[in-house]
């Protein structure tokens, strides 16, 4: 029995979800370079859980993005521990994104207002410098404002 032009090959049945699964990796690799994540990664893979107070934020209903505007709202997850500032992507995305420990020390922090919203650069790394723009909300939850704060009086005392 031949096939028939409306009848679908075995092999497409099978090939087709592979065929995405891959270029759904291959998406995800391509997002962490453009991103950041990945020159973060090479520095500061994470190697131990939080400790300390923690605070958590996300991964939903936050406003996220790093370089070249690569948008991360409704997939990252951020904690802030007294330790370091943590950064994982939700597990289907997770290809090219391992999730991140950055020290305090290694981020630097400036407030915007663009439009009608105001938010935090959080700039990532000394040597990597990859901006990570979050509202002032998620800030303020994460207890970030509070550091800046903090940062600012120390920077005062020291001139």
């Amino acid at each position: 029995m031949t096939a028939g032009p409306d009848s679908i090959p075995n092999c497409s049945v099978v090939l087709f979800p592979v065929a995405f699964v891959l270029f759904w990796i291959f998406i995800c690799l391509v997002i962490s370079v453009m991103s950041g994540w990945r020159a973060l990664a090479e520095s500061f893979i994470q190697q131990s859980e939080p400790c300390g107070q923690i605070k958590t934020a996300g991964p939903f209903f936050y406003v996220v993005y790093m370089r070249y505007w690569c948008h991360y709202s409704s997939v990252i997850r951020m904690t802030a521990a007294d330790d370091a500032f943590y950064l994982s992507v939700l597990a289907i995305f997770r290809a090219g994104h391992p999730p991140l420990r950055i020290p305090w020390n290694e981020i630097h922090f400036v407030k915007i207002s663009r439009y009608w919203s105001r938010f935090v650069v959080l700039t990532l790394g000394n040597r990597e410098a990859i901006p990570m723009r979050i509202s002032e909300r998620m800030a303020r939850n994460l207890g970030i404002l509070n550091r800046m704060a903090n940062h600012e009086s120390q920077a005062q005392l020291r001139s």
